[in-house]
């Protein structure tokens, strides 16, 4: 089973991927290994975007002033990611899509995303074919070990993802490196992704 791997190309504005010569060399084996490389986000944080009430309504719960797309408009959203598909294919990292951090966007970033060139998009419902302009409905399975509350609660959903959405088609699985840190989450993890890769064959979002 081979992942995707989301890469933001500057995190928080403090660590430029092209000046991580070490990490670039790492992505590169996995990408030739077959993992599918995502663009995710330009820099990751709201730094400089202020929410209104609707965008803080929306990302309750969701993100600790993660969701760097949550405010951009399709302007400001295509200026980014092209700065960030331009940067990944100097660097041998072409992406073939785009997720926002958080699953967070406008709906107009779709748009921004097309026009830049990627074949997919997605939010934490669905996966959208851009070239075919097909939404195909997919929960996230996910985890967040970002404190023991949310560990707990993370692992919880998890178990009830099985119950209420093993009959969708297509699931996601999807978590931070950091997830792996907390011990109720780790376990979690194993349990439910040895589940559901029992349960039906993985496959890459190329093959969709």
């Amino acid at each position: 089973m081979t992942p995707g791997l989301l890469v933001v190309p500057d995190w928080h504005g403090r660590s430029p991927l092209d000046a991580d010569p070490a990490f670039v060399d790492w992505l590169r084996v996995r990408a030739e290994e077959g993992a599918e490389i995502f663009l995710h986000g330009e820099r990751h944080d709201e730094v400089g975007s202020p929410r209104g009430w609707r965008d803080a309504w929306s990302a309750w719960g969701k993100t600790a002033r993660e969701g760097e797309f949550l405010t951009l408009d399709e302007g400001a959203a295509y200026e980014r990611i092209a700065r960030g598909v331009a940067l990944l294919t100097r660097l041998g990292l072409p992406p073939i899509g785009f997720v926002p951090p958080a699953w967070l966007a406008r709906p107009e970033c779709d748009r921004a995303v097309s026009a830049a060139g990627l074949r997919f998009s997605e939010n934490d419902h669905s996966i959208l074919l851009l070239e075919r302009g097909a939404r195909l409905p997919s929960p996230v399975v996910r985890w967040s070990g970002r404190t023991a509350l949310r560990a707990h609660g993370s692992a919880v959903v998890a178990a009830a993802r099985w119950t209420l959405q093993r009959g969708s088609p297509h699931v996601r699985i999807a978590l931070h490196p950091g997830d792996l840190d907390h011990a109720v989450t780790a376990r979690s993890l194993a349990y439910w992704l040895e589940r559901w890769v029992a349960d039906r064959t993985p496959t890459g979002y190329a093959a969709l």
